[in-house]
């Protein structure tokens, strides 16, 4: 059991590592969240049945690790770590434009609720499926449905203001 299980959470890393950076925001803090899920899982080995779903189980320690470090930073009440914008080269119209949207939409998505951007992720970006994210989030299949129309409602009016706003700035110019 200890070789598969070890193979199949090496498999599972670049969807955990996605999830991750869509909670944290940042490619570093991320990859510390899976690094953290990782060792917690290993030491934990028994606590998951085989046969069952690992990805569901490692995207809820994922979740819970980084929920208990939201409540530690609240208490220690410390500043938000943002990303460095010196980091993001821009080479050529096409990549420009396609940065342009992605950093578009991760900002529109940094905007959600963490319920909201939890859901999303789950869904939208690992494509678990409701139920799934039910298990995972801890909550009725309903309140999943309900965060998710909610959030999809927040990310679409917020890419629309944004979207609008760009219209203005070229009219003034």
């Amino acid at each position: 059991m200890d070789a598969l299980f070890r193979s199949q959470l090496v498999a599972l890393l670049p969807r955990l590592r996605r999830f991750a950076r869509g909670l944290t925001g940042s490619v570093d803090r991320a990859d510390d969240l899976v690094q953290a899920a990782c060792e917690r899982a290993l030491a934990r080995m028994e606590q998951w049945t085989p046969g069952t779903r690992l990805d569901s189980w490692m995207f809820r320690i994922v979740r819970t690790i980084w929920i208990d470090e939201l409540r530690a930073r609240a208490v220690r009440e410390r500043a938000h770590e943002q990303e460095d914008p010196g980091e993001r080269i821009f080479d050529g119209e096409r990549h420009m434009e396609t940065r342009l949207t992605v950093e578009a939409v991760r900002d529109a998505v940094a905007h959600l609720s963490p319920e909201q951007r939890e859901i999303l992720l789950l869904i939208a970006v690992e494509g678990v499926s409701y139920k799934e994210a039910a298990e995972i989030m801890d909550v009725p299949i309903g309140t999943v449905m309900s965060r998710l129309a909610r959030a999809r409602a927040a990310l679409l009016k917020h890419l629309e203001r944004r979207r609008d706003g760009d219209k203005i700035v070229r009219l003034g110019q």
